[in-house]
């Protein structure tokens, strides 16, 4: 899972449009099959139970606490409220069912600093699963009582070291175990053993290495005219997750136990007598 922040906006409108790879419309309700969370203060407005509520309605929703708070500002004087996360899913990492996009969604907005749990007067925000892999977290920075939250300093950095635990939680890739290595301490298996700590998620270098580069690309893409080096930046890391995967793959097949061949079971003729 790769975590990206966008840069901060006005409205949630363009945010929201990505999420769901189309414009927003007042037609068109949104099930919660593809809002599959939101913040928990939610519960205090009035919703309509006839019917879901649009694209538009949550747009209008995520935008009021501006009309509610005109002169709320970040403390360098920024009205840029809207922030928006963007997290997509390996390739080739299975489809996650709607309570896991739930909970993904939850552990990211918390690592973001956005919700706090038990505090239910916080953020506006809507998580967003439209497109296929692709989970959209959109929050207005304004609190309900007029206060402007200030995301940590080190956002980029919560997002990803969560986004590795996530996908360890719901094992979006191959988790070898050591014990059984252990127990079969053969040449194979060291050597399984050395490619594992090299993909592992968490302390491994190729995680590191994967870490830095995602970073380097959200600082890049904040840059005027950089996106698309920011993108490519972005393809790489997906490379390097590849890598870890593929070391994972083979790890496993290392320590696999050969095939037995079979041969093929030799056939009896009967001798005729001459």
């Amino acid at each position: 899972m790769i975590p990206r922040l966008h840069e901060r906006a006005h409205r949630p409108r363009r945010p929201l449009e990505e999420a769901l790879g189309r414009p927003i419309s007042p037609n068109e309700g949104l099930t919660k099959h593809t809002v599959v969370a939101h913040w928990p203060g939610l519960s205090d407005f009035t919703l309509d139970e006839q019917k879901c509520w649009t694209s538009a309605e949550w747009a209008a929703h995520l935008e009021d606490p501006y009309l509610e708070h005109p002169f709320a500002a970040s403390p360098d004087d920024d009205r840029r409220a809207i922030l928006h996360i963007e997290a997509r899913l390996h390739p080739d990492d299975r489809e996650l069912t709607g309570p896991e996009w739930a909970e993904s969604a939850h552990r990211l907005v918390r690592a973001a600093g956005v919700e706090v749990p038990g505090k239910e007067d916080g953020c506006r925000w809507v998580a967003v699963q439209a497109q296929r892999g692709r989970l959209d977290l959109i929050a207005n920075l304004i609190h309900r009582d007029g206060a402007w939250h200030a995301p940590p300093a080190d956002t980029v950095r919560r997002l990803s070291g969560e986004a590795r635990r996530i996908e360890s939680d719901l094992r979006l890739f191959r988790v070898l175990g050591e014990p059984s290595m252990r127990t079969a301490p053969t040449a194979s298996a060291q050597l399984a053993n050395v490619l594992v700590r090299l993909a592992d998620e968490h302390d491994g270098p190729l995680a590191a290495v994967r870490g830095l580069i995602e970073h380097t690309a959200h600082r890049t893409a904040r840059r005027p005219g950089a996106a698309g080096t920011a993108h490519s930046l972005e393809l790489i890391a997906r490379r390097v997750h590849a890598i870890q995967q593929d070391l994972d793959r083979t790890a496993a097949q290392l320590v696999q136990p050969p095939a037995v061949v079979t041969p093929p079971a030799i056939r009896r003729t009967e001798r005729r007598s001459l």
